[in-house]
């Protein structure tokens, strides 16, 4: 190593990619990483993950103790021999009821619930490294001549420093506000299609005898698609357990975006099941299922993305993770993404040699991470007008259109070569490196 003195980095968030980050980065001895999270601790929310191709890639990359977590803390959707499937299938119109793509074609898929997931990755860093309850409310960074500490206040009124600061504070990143500005017009999410979600858990057997739900669905993961909303069924626990839910488009409130942990419980009212009577029979059920009042675990949020950041760096800071593209949950690739960062920017530290060096490492990670993560917030944009029938002429009513879209882009997130992103950047990182010693 170029130099003795250990770098000192802080990671302002404890989700997929700070933890993952943390992770990789507390291997490497010439760095010191904390993580301050701002919840004081992890809450078991959400429908859970089925992990897509790229992030064990980027998991694998980071290293094997990271996708061990991962599969410590998996379940099987089905039984190890039981090849399973995403359905995506047409809920309405003249092609009602047929099938349009098969996803993530696995035996033993496995699902994970995003807490479990937290929790291994977690156990992966010393107790003493992370920091609970701690939200950012400051951020001063070092002088012009970019030497000395950057300076962290928390709400709380604690204090700290670090040489390096990466957040992965989630959608309404304070590093983003600061990066960007808060007046920038992509530092806050935005639901310009005013998305609302409501999902449910419950016993199959209940939603089997008790809602009338096909117990086919205990098999597969599906997808049925419509314009006034597409309902996704995931079965976990070895289909012991149904995740429904259906995702609702132009009803949220004007302005509105939040996530599953600011959810709610559901009113029955808010769900207006005379809207589907013309979805398939296969789909009228599941939401009905899902408005009932007997059935109690539902709740309801909005859901966001970011517009697109013009940079994810600046000198010593940088942003990652949903606080740098966060994305609507329709493409299945959010976590995904997280996990490449995370990959990129691990690859990275283990060449920094000293603090003169952070800034080409950021501006590496931007080059190659920028433009792909923000590809697929589009991407997931798209699948969720392609969900609800609409915005898109070319592909809506004519299922092998949308056969190949779908086709296109799982090669797009999955089929893609991480160990050259990795790569990339290092050599990205090697020219910022020989410019700034030309200037």
């Amino acid at each position: 190593m170029g130099s003795t003195t250990p770098i000192d980095i802080a990671i302002i968030g404890g989700g997929i990619s700070g933890l993952a980050l943390a992770a990789g980065l507390i291997k490497k001895s010439h760095i010191n990483v904390h993580i301050y999270e701002g919840a004081p601790g992890y809450k078991d929310i959400g429908a859970g993950l089925a992990l897509h191709k790229n992030a064990i890639g980027a998991m694998s990359l980071i290293g094997p103790e990271i996708l061990k977590a991962y599969f410590d803390k998996a379940i099987n959707i089905g039984e190890d021999d039981e090849e399973m499937v995403t359905e995506v299938m047409l809920a309405h119109g003249p092609h009602s009821g047929e099938l349009i793509a098969e996803l993530g074609r696995a035996k033993g898929r496995k699902s994970v619930s995003r807490y479990d997931l937290l929790q291994g990755l977690a156990e992966l860093i010393p107790k003493s490294n992370i920091s609970y309850g701690k939200k950012l409310a400051r951020i001063q960074e070092a002088d012009c001549c970019n030497k000395g500490k950057i300076q962290l206040t928390f709400q709380d009124g604690a204090a700290a420093q670090a040489d390096c600061v990466i957040g992965a504070d989630g959608i309404r990143s304070i590093i983003r506000s600061h990066l960007l500005g808060p007046d920038h017009p992509a530092t806050l999410p935005k639901n310009q299609d005013r998305w609302q979600v409501f999902r449910t858990l419950i016993p199959t057997e209940d939603a089997i005898t008790n809602h009338g739900i096909e117990p086919r669905y205990t098999k597969i993961v599906s997808i049925m698609t419509g314009p006034y909303g597409h309902v996704n069924v995931i079965p976990l626990k070895k289909g012991s357990v149904l995740s429904a839910g259906v995702a609702v488009r132009g009803i949220a409130t004007p302005g509105a975006s939040s996530s599953v942990s600011s959810a709610t419980p559901t009113n029955p009212d808010e769900l207006d099941t005379s809207l589907y009577s013309s979805y398939d029979s296969k789909a009228q059920p599941i939401i009905k299922m899902i408005a009932s009042p007997k059935t109690p675990n539902t709740a309801t949020w909005s859901v966001g993305d970011h517009d697109h950041a013009p940079f994810y760096s600046k000198s010593r800071i940088a942003m990652i993770g949903d606080a740098a593209h966060a994305s609507l949950p329709f493409a299945g690739n959010g976590a995904a993404q997280a996990l490449e960062d995370a990959a990129v920017l691990d690859h990275l530290f283990g060449r920094v040699t000293q603090l003169s060096e952070i800034p080409a490492a950021l501006s590496a990670y931007d080059a190659v991470r920028r433009k792909r993560s923000q590809d697929v917030v589009d991407l997931a944009r798209k699948f969720g007008r392609v969900y609800a029938h609409c915005g898109n002429d070319e592909l809506d009513g004519d299922p092998e259109r949308l056969r190949k879209f779908f086709a296109e882009a799982s090669a797009f997130t999955n089929e893609f070569d991480l160990k050259k992103q990795n790569e990339d950047a290092v050599t990205a990182f090697e020219e910022a490196l020989k410019q700034d010693a030309k200037s």
